[in-house]
């Protein structure tokens, strides 16, 4: 969480030319409350999953597809920042306080739900594999009653939220891209799972929507 708050911090400061940004240390805060609190938060209630969140991105055992994809992500989300930094040292975007202070309302949400995600599913690794060496099976409670993917939906939060707090507009246009790679990884995610995970195909017959209820 450090580094990457260093990481965050240095692409968004250097590439805006200033300091002077006071949306980017309130996300600064959030981003280290999301890590340092909520890897706290589940190293005590969920000592197995968090184990299991902090393993690295690519590892042993991860679906083939699912490596290119998530570099991609990793790759337009550090380019994000650069751009969102760009967008404020050059005044591209002229965003109200009113939406910046929604950005930070979605963002809250967004956590929110990840918690609630993270508490009812003990299996959401970070990569695409069946773990059948922690007893893997099909989550239905909780947010998985209303989407087959509410990590997934929360980054819509996230993706929209982000740019809106930090005053940035033109960051909606790599959260397009970043939301389009997560969108495919869901669908290929899925066919892992009804291919490999007894009784996830029934699930999704049951619970129709992706992401989004009534919309994907």
């Amino acid at each position: 969480t450090v580094v990457t708050l260093i990481l965050v911090g240095g692409l968004m400061f250097v590439s805006a030319g200033s300091y002077d940004w006071p949306g980017a240390w309130i996300f600064l805060a959030l981003l280290a409350t999301m890590g340092l609190g909520g890897g706290l938060w589940l190293l005590k209630t969920d000592p197995e999953l968090f184990e299991e969140r902090m393993k690295p991105m690519f590892q042993r055992g991860q679906k083939g597809w699912d490596k290119p994809l998530m570099a991609g992500v990793l790759v337009a989300w550090f380019g994000w920042f650069v751009v969102m930094g760009l967008d404020h040292r050059y005044g591209w975007s002229s965003v109200p306080v009113s939406l910046q202070v929604l950005g930070f309302i979605l963002l809250i949400l967004m956590m929110v739900i990840v918690a609630y995600t993270l508490r009812v599913n003990r299996f959401a690794a970070p990569v695409a594999r069946v773990q059948t060496e922690r007893g893997h099976r099909v989550v239905s409670t909780g947010p998985y009653a209303f989407v087959r993917h509410p990590m997934y939906s929360s980054m819509l939060l996230y993706g929209l939220g982000v740019p809106l707090l930090l005053g940035a507009l033109s960051g909606l246009i790599v959260s397009a891209l970043m939301i389009a790679l997560m969108a495919v990884r869901a669908v290929l995610e899925e066919r892992m799972l009804a291919a490999e995970l007894p009784g996830y195909a029934a699930y999704a017959k049951r619970v129709r929507y992706r992401l989004v209820p009534r919309v994907w």
